[in-house]
């Protein structure tokens, strides 16, 4: 398992001066570092080095799981969605919280996903758990994904594996584009309608 910098030092009970210290001096350095230039450090390794006990480590590990879906007529996928996050997270970590959202993956003012973009800049979890990266926006989760690296949160996608093909993504965002122009077009109309009804 891969930690923090900062989780390093809690595990070896110095600071994170000294972490940088230690590496400048090559006493110890990161396992390795992420794309965004974080460090990050293998447990077993520092249990190695410095003779520690694994019953002595504990590292907390706190997940937020996000499931989302555009609309109403998809509650059961949401909730097929929750209980198979809510598994995942039981099974390997200590704490979690799900937070779900109705909405389209093109509103970025639903109000699971300013919780979400709360916690990640208090740092208040470890791992962020979605089924598919598009359940979080339908455009932009890389941006989040780096905010998440760069609060040293790691996302976990349970469907990683399973990639649509160019063809099938591209058709889901047309479809999600056009619902959402379509409702505002419908929306529009319905209000200008009861206005000249008025």
């Amino acid at each position: 398992m891969y930690i923090s910098v900062g989780a390093a030092a809690e595990v070896l009970g110095v600071s994170i001066s000294t972490m940088r210290r230690w590496e400048s001096e090559n006493a110890l350095l990161p396992s390795h570092r992420t794309l965004g230039g974080h460090r990050r450090y293998e447990m077993a390794t520092l249990i190695e080095k410095f003779s520690l006990h694994k019953s002595e480590v504990t590292v907390e590990r706190h997940a937020i799981a996000y499931a989302r879906v555009s609309s109403s007529d998809q509650k059961m996928d949401l909730e097929s969605q929750k209980e198979r996050l809510a598994a995942y997270c039981h099974s390997e970590f200590s704490s979690s919280e799900i937070i779900s959202d109705l909405g389209s993956g093109l509103n970025y003012k639903k109000a699971g996903l300013k919780k979400l973009l709360q916690s990640i800049r208090e740092r208040r979890f470890t791992h962020l758990i979605l089924t598919h990266k598009d359940r979080l926006l339908r455009f932009g989760s890389e941006i989040i994904f780096s905010l998440c690296e760069a609060n040293d949160i790691e996302v976990i996608l349970l469907d990683d594996d399973q990639k649509m093909s160019f063809e099938m993504e591209l058709s889901s965002d047309v479809i999600e584009l056009m619902t959402v122009f379509c409702a505002r077009l419908h929306g529009r109309r319905s209000h200008q309608n009861k206005r000249r009804a008025a």
